[in-house]
């Protein structure tokens, strides 16, 4: 995504813009609205990558049912009956990289649906290259397509009635579900012979080039979907004294990432490698630690297991410390370092203060993380209350550490008016 667009979504009542970067930090007084932009983005993300209903409840955000989060002008006015949100994303194509205009816009109308927020309009468009396509569901069951390439542009429309399940879920995802999509792609692909596709504006009849770059247009975003953003807690997990093996799937509190540590270690060393050069180098700079190990308490691999670290003085190596015995910081950078190094890492990072109990240098030290991984193709939208992170990426920035440019970085100031 490199921009995000909101209207009447909790405190953002008048139609607001803000362009993400590579690396965006968002910054500005307690309660207003950074945690909500966050939490948009994540929403945004599953409605239009995966088809699927947003829970705005779900860990780390908490925004409750509808009414809590449609904008509330006042008790004199009506409350707002929908709220509307959208992206911008660059389209990433092998064959068209160096043409302007590769790009995806999505936007929905949430509305109320019992208690919930859910997609009632749809709108997207796609183009690379020569082709563009564009779509608009909408809670009256209709469905239009239009698509178009330099020779010309065609539409097609249906009419679903009532769906089946529509009890359960809202109209627009359950067009989407049942492959709404492909409705003007097999309209284009039988040229119109049966009626469903018509030109606009009089343009020609459509050919096989046509349909190509059409296609190309419809799934060139789709092949470029990345996994679901991660999403972290603004605290997390509290560290232990031992851990019981259980399950690796992330969490924004991190409760996942000793046992994700100890599995590498134990069954992945190439990957344990990796993970662990890179951990300690930020240890090292943030001044956390020099070290970090493994130590199973048994033979099996359902034995408990602790986290060391230890730390260098100027002439001899310190002893090896449980996590618990190190103070709070490291238990607190862990998990969003941890999270970043993954090699199956996704590409988006939603992260909530993560200088959280971290001395300023650390915090510092955080920055110049984040710069690594908006270097390597990472994607951090990250919430600050650091001026010491803030300015350690402008000097980074400024003296050429990274290879990121002034442009590869935003950041978004938030205050309240009225």
């Amino acid at each position: 995504m490199d921009r995000i667009t909101l209207k009447n979504y909790r405190c953002f009542r008048e139609e607001q813009s803000a362009r993400l970067a590579p690396l965006t930090l968002l910054v500005g007084d307690n309660s207003t609205g950074k945690t909500s932009f966050l939490a948009m983005i994540r929403a945004l993300w599953d409605v239009a990558s995966e088809f699927r209903i947003p829970d705005f409840k779900e860990s780390p955000y908490d925004l409750g049912s509808f009414d809590d989060i449609v904008h509330y002008r006042g008790p004199r006015t009506e409350r707002e009956t929908t709220f509307q949100a959208g992206f911008h994303a660059a389209i990433s194509h092998d064959n068209h990289d160096d043409i302007e205009g590769n790009d995806y816009q999505f936007h929905t109308d949430f509305g109320k649906y019992w208690t919930a927020p859910v997609p009632t309009r749809i709108r997207r468009s796609y183009s690379v290259g020569n082709a563009w396509a564009e779509e608009v569901l909408g809670e009256d069951y209709v469905y239009i397509a239009k698509a178009g390439t330099k020779r010309g542009a065609w539409k097609t429309s249906s009419h679903h009635g009532n769906l089946p399940g529509l009890d359960a879920s809202p109209p627009t995802l359950n067009l989407i579900s049942q492959g709404a999509l492909r409705v003007l792609v097999e309209a284009l692909i039988t040229k119109g012979d049966n009626g469903r596709i018509e030109s606009i504006d009089g343009s020609a009849n459509i050919s096989p080039n046509d349909i190509d770059l059409i296609q190309e247009a419809i799934y060139a975003f789709q092949r470029s979907s990345q996994k679901r953003p991660f999403a972290s807690a603004p605290v997390r997990s509290k560290p232990r004294r031992t851990y019981d093996p259980s399950r690796t799937a992330p969490d924004a509190e991190g409760d996942y990432v000793p046992m994700y540590l100890a599995d590498i270690s134990f069954r992945n060393p190439d990957e344990w490698k990796y993970v662990k050069e890179r951990l300690e180098e930020f240890g090292r700079s943030s001044g956390l630690f020099n070290e970090i190990a493994i130590r199973r308490l048994g033979k099996t691999d359902g034995s408990p297991f602790q986290v060391q670290v230890r730390k260098f003085g100027k002439r001899l190596k310190g002893p090896w410390r449980n996590l618990v015995d190190v103070g709070y910081g490291v238990s607190q950078a862990l998990p969003v370092v941890t999270e970043m190094l993954r090699p199956d890492a996704p590409a988006l990072f939603l992260l909530q203060q993560p200088e959280v109990h971290l001395h300023p240098s650390a915090q510092a030290a955080l920055g110049s993380q984040f710069c690594r991984a908006a270097a390597t193709g990472k994607q951090l939208i990250v919430e600050t209350h650091s001026d010491h992170l803030m300015d350690r990426v402008r000097m980074d920035v400024r003296d050429g550490v990274s290879e990121l440019k002034p442009e590869d970085i935003s950041i978004l100031f938030f205050e309240r008016n009225e």
